[in-house]
């Protein structure tokens, strides 16, 4: 699948006239909870021609395939990437940090992961998984039965936010570094058998609620949002993106 990926990169950078500088997968697979029939999320962040940045009217500032049911590749104009990066968008951040690689340009890849730690807002990028984490647990794990890939949708989210409240840091992306933060054994178990579950089911499996598993997420995000409002926002000046996008158009 990999030389499939590479393949469908090259094919846009030839059509769209772009260069990608770095290309990740950015779903399950990275985050570590793929199902057999998962699909493969390619994102990537690319630059066009100078000239085009130049021009009086706005230029696309994002290029993609049409969406099937194994290959969902889509990616950012290095701009737009690196304006949310300075707002701490947090699936930007997951990408950067994305355990399965398909394509890079080292030392941007480097610069920008450096440059993560001071740009990261903790209150920003607290919100956004406590957000997710408080939709998904609301709407779709209330019923006697559930979905059973919307668990994960909820608990990644749940102690990103959780580790950001207790480091004030980057959460990792994947859901082994971010279950260290877990202290309840009984809690880490059910994790582990859903887990077991999930590798062997596919996208559409249905599960019993999982009780001891919404009482703690009830309980995180409850702890989480009276802690949110006390995080540093970590407001920059983009100086140093701007210096990283002359370099690299």
């Amino acid at each position: 699948m990999k030389n499939i990926i590479l393949q469908k990169l090259s094919e846009l950078e030839e059509l769209e006239n772009i260069k990608i500088l770095y290309a990740c997968e950015s779903g399950s697979r990275a985050w570590g909870f793929a199902s057999p029939d998962s699909d493969f999320d390619v994102r990537f962040i690319y630059t066009r021609k100078v000239n085009q940045y130049l021009s009086i009217t706005e230029i696309h500032d994002v290029v993609e395939l049409p969406v099937d049911k194994v290959l969902d590749i889509s990616g950012w104009d290095l701009k737009k990437a690196l304006n949310l990066f300075l707002k701490s968008n947090g699936p930007l951040y997951e990408w950067l940090q994305s355990p399965i690689g398909y394509k890079q340009n080292n030392e941007f890849l480097n610069e920008i992961r450096s440059l993560m730690p001071t740009y990261f807002s903790p209150k920003s990028g607290a919100n956004h998984y406590l957000s997710m984490a408080h939709n998904t647990l609301r709407d779709d794990l209330q019923s006697e039965q559930v979905k059973l890939k919307r668990y994960f949708y909820a608990i990644r989210p749940a102690l990103a936010c959780l580790w950001i409240v207790e480091n004030q840091t980057v959460p990792p992306m994947e859901l082994n570094h971010l279950s260290t933060i877990i202290k309840n054994e009984k809690v880490q178990e059910a994790i582990n058998e859903l887990l077991e579950q999930k590798e062997k089911a596919d996208e559409s499996a249905y599960i019993p609620k999982v009780v001891v598993l919404n009482n703690w997420l009830s309980a995180v995000l409850k702890n989480c949002k009276e802690q949110v409002i006390n995080l540093p926002s970590n407001i920059m000046k983009p100086d140093e993106l701007n210096e990283v996008f002359r370099n690299y158009i």
